[in-house]
């Protein structure tokens, strides 16, 4: 039944542009047979896969416990974070849970009481998997946002590390680079790494709380501030070197350089009311499949696409056993409007060349004359060429 479910699904006529069907059953002359389209996962909370780590040790509050006050009320500190307590806890998950209406919860670091050293901390974000944005990356922090930080991604797993976005009140001063809005760039500089200061200034901790990396705002770009011609932003993700790499990742990493200020310079007398605290991180895209894939489920902890196109692999990027015609390559969202599948097709195997059997008692006369003997201990031999069987070496006479 759900394999005749399945097949109606193939059969259904293919949408325009959706790159959400694999393969459909069509009648040709030379019969019924599978025809074969560029696809892709639909896009979800990648948050609800996530692998989280903190650092350094040590980073997250609570353990000593701690008071801490706002900015709002500095001198009121009757906050408490205390790790052995769950109501005063403040773990990492809670950057990921599912909150109730008006009730936040959220990971916090512990104060800048050791002030001037820097107060740092780096939030990793894994999923051991290649994934492609698809909408803004959404940082939600309690207290205030931070003056100063880096986005980072990673493509390897976590090996290495490049920019992706620096956020700073003072971008000149904090990384030497002119502040710029990811909303004003060209289309030649959409996959550009830029500096904002619009989530780093001081607008109060209960008005402004959301620090974002603008995927919207690029794909604008190209498909329309309503994003309503996609089949441009497809077309230019095939045609513009890198553009289609920079949404892509495996990791992404926050480095918090320098907590929320409260619009002021550090006062020393009251420590207590610097740090972090993120109540949530909404990351949206999908799994990367190359093209050859519109389903990602979980195996053994981790993401990884169902493959078609007789492709396999995490991410389908190499042609499954005895389907290599010709070298693996990724799908393409061109032609418009269903793209290039660029299936693997199959190459059947040498077949072995079968020879006949020779048996001990079936060896010629050896040359010095002896008649054949029956050799029951000797194996079954393939001929080697011609078309008899080998002589066996002289044998002394008896």
């Amino acid at each position: 039944m759900l394999h005749l479910l399945a097949l109606f699904l193939h059969c259904l006529p293919l949408a325009s542009g959706d790159y959400d069907i694999c393969k459909s059953w069509v009648t040709t002359d030379e019969g019924p047979t599978w025809e074969f389209y560029a696809c892709q996962p639909k896009a979800m909370r990648l948050k609800d896969y996530v692998r989280v780590k903190v650092e350094p040790s040590g980073i997250t509050c609570g353990d000593p416990p701690e008071r801490f006050c706002s900015h709002e009320n500095p001198y009121l500190c009757s906050n408490e974070c205390d790790a052995s307590n769950p109501d005063l806890a403040h773990p990492p998950r809670l950057m990921f849970d599912r909150e109730e209406e008006g009730l936040a919860t959220y990971w916090q670091s512990i104060t800048w009481s050791r002030y001037p050293s820097p107060l740092e901390a780096n939030i990793t974000l894994s999923w051991n998997k290649s994934v492609e944005l698809t909408d803004d990356v959404v940082m939600t922090f309690e207290y205030g946002r931070p003056t100063v930080m880096v986005l980072e991604k990673s493509l390897d797993n976590g090996r290495t590390w490049q920019p992706y976005q620096f956020y700073a009140e003072d971008c000149m001063e904090a990384f030497g680079m002119s502040a710029r809005r990811a909303r004003d760039m060209s289309s030649s500089s959409a996959h550009r790494v830029l500096c904002t200061e619009e989530y780093s200034r001081w607008a109060g901790s209960k008005k402004e709380k959301h620090v974002r990396f603008e995927v919207r705002d690029r794909f604008a770009i190209f498909a329309g501030p309503d994003l309503r011609n996609m089949d441009n932003l497809y077309t230019r993700l095939e045609s513009a070197k890198g553009l289609k790499e920079f949404f892509t990742l495996t990791d992404l990493r926050m480095r918090l350089l320098r907590p929320a200020l409260g619009g002021t310079y550090v006062q020393r007398e009251n420590l207590y009311k610097y740090f972090y605290a993120i109540s949530n991180i909404e990351v949206v895209g999908r799994c990367k499949c190359n093209l050859h894939a519109n389903l990602c489920s979980v195996r053994e902890g981790s993401l990884q696409c169902e493959c078609e196109h007789n492709t396999t692999g995490p991410d389908c990027g190499r042609c499954k056993k005895n389907f290599r015609t010709r070298a693996w390559r990724a799908g393409s969202y061109l032609p418009l409007p269903h793209g290039s599948p660029n299936a693997c097709t199959y190459a059947p195997a040498p077949r072995p060349l079968l020879l006949p059997q020779c048996s001990g008692a079936e060896l010629g006369t050896s040359e010095g004359g002896t008649p054949p003997r029956a050799h029951p201990a000797l194996p079954l031999t393939p001929l080697q060429g011609g078309d008899s069987c080998p002589l066996l070496p002289p044998q002394p006479a008896l």
